[in-house]
């Protein structure tokens, strides 16, 4: 190790905290005196070093100095390439112009071989989108709010520690509402941002997609974060499994009759694992077959899960929809072949 690399390496163990000169020189194999002389090098380059005498004294940088982070592997740069390729792949990339500002400040510090290699990102990494999930399918025009503008708005309100006032439209009502939230964190899930947040005039947490906030504004109004409130909470779709069982009490209900198997794959879907599931009482009870209740009577969602699920599932409730699927099967059945049958 020369004398330069040597004091890049002092450089970065002063960047973790103090270190006294004894320890340093055990730390690369050479004399106190070396060390001081690598110090005296950091000195002439305007690097604020600032030594403590006495026992539990040392060297370490001055409280305000910032070090950029020069020092990285090839390895370390392809790992930043990557994560930087992964959230610039996102529906939305939560505060993009600082992203792009930080980029920007990170690669004029790297070696050149660094920045080259960041240059080829395109070519190294690719990120898909994740395709439309036509099993769930959602009304006509959810989802076309700027994303990226609620995204960073929210954001902006929870570094400030400042209010937003946002207005949210909700597609299965049909209708818009307006919030003050005091943000709290962001969450990812499915290509589709969440924001979480306390609401000030319900008193109590609320989770909105950002891509159905019309408008959204930072207000005046700070406000002191609240340590209960954390964006883990959300996490493993507990929000869904709420939102289910308060939809569930609105009284849009589809009953299913289904196999134990047929109910284990339902339970590894995303969505429909937070479904109602109990024991069937009556007919069911000695075939082993569960009801699930899902809360929704959309044709369009029930229909095509029944027939997904197949032989061995059936649909109780409601009459209307019963009466739907036993047409479209014996029209499906009614153009099959005898062959087929």
């Amino acid at each position: 190790m020369n004398a330069i690399e040597r004091a890049l390496g002092i450089l970065l163990l002063l960047t973790g905290g103090q270190r006294s000169a004894v320890e340093l020189a055990e730390r690369f194999g050479v004399s106190v005196r070396t060390i001081y002389r690598d110090v005296d090098r950091l000195l002439a380059l305007g690097i604020p070093v600032e030594a403590e005498r006495g026992a539990e004294g040392g060297y370490r940088l001055a409280r305000d100095y910032l070090q950029p982070p020069v020092a990285l592997t090839r390895g370390e740069t392809a790992a930043l390439l990557v994560a930087l390729a992964l959230v610039r792949g996102l529906r939305a990339t939560p505060l993009l112009s600082e992203l792009d500002a930080a980029e920007a400040k990170l690669l004029a510090s790297l070696p050149r071989a660094a920045r080259e290699l960041f240059a080829q990102g395109e070519r190294i990494v690719g990120i898909e989108c994740p395709p439309a999930d036509i099993f769930h399918p959602e009304p006509d025009g959810t989802g076309e709010g700027d994303t990226q503008l609620a995204v960073d708005r929210f954001m902006q309100g929870l570094l400030a520690s400042r209010r937003v006032r946002l207005t949210h439209e909700n597609p299965y009502r049909g209708r818009s509402a307006d919030y003050d939230m005091e943000p709290h964190g962001i969450l990812f899930d499915r290509d589709r941002w969440y924001l979480f947040g306390h609401d000030v005039d319900l008193g109590s947490e609320r989770l909105i997609r950002a891509d159905r906030v019309r408008e959204i504004e930072v207000g005046g109004f700070a406000f002191r974060p609240r340590a209960e409130l954390t964006v883990q909470s959300q996490i493993g779709r507990a929000w869904l499994s709420r939102a289910m069982r308060r939809w569930e009490g609105e009284g849009r209900l589809s009953r299913l009759l289904v196999t134990r198997e047929q109910a284990e794959r339902l339970q590894r879907d995303w969505y429909y694992r937070h479904a109602i599931f109990g024991a069937q009482h009556g007919e069911g009870a000695g075939r082993g077959l569960l009801e699930v209740r899902i809360p929704s009577t959309d044709a369009q969602v029930i229909l095509p899960l029944v027939r997904w699920l197949g032989p061995g599932a059936r649909l109780l409730a409601p009459d209307e929809l019963r009466r739907q699927l036993a047409q479209e099967l014996a029209a499906m059945a009614a153009e099959a072949s005898a062959e087929e049958i």
